[in-house]
């Protein structure tokens, strides 16, 4: 299962580590992939979604 989120604020590689490292710690997930062109956010696995939010805005970015 994989859920998709809109994330503004990313620019560089720096944000795309920092946003995977968050969500990769999050109970459940099993993967992520950061396309930075896009914005978008691919999160593999069983996660609940809130967490997910909170942990791309631990990063320092927001998920639509």
């Amino acid at each position: 299962m994989s859920t998709i989120y809109e994330v503004t604020g990313m620019t560089c590689a720096h944000c795309e580590a920092a946003v995977t490292a968050e969500v990769s710690g999050v109970p459940g997930v099993t993967g992520v992939h950061v396309d930075l062109a896009t914005g978008r956010v691919e999160v593999h696995g069983d996660a609940d979604d809130g967490a997910v939010r909170a942990a791309i805005e631990e990063a320092g970015y927001a998920a639509a």
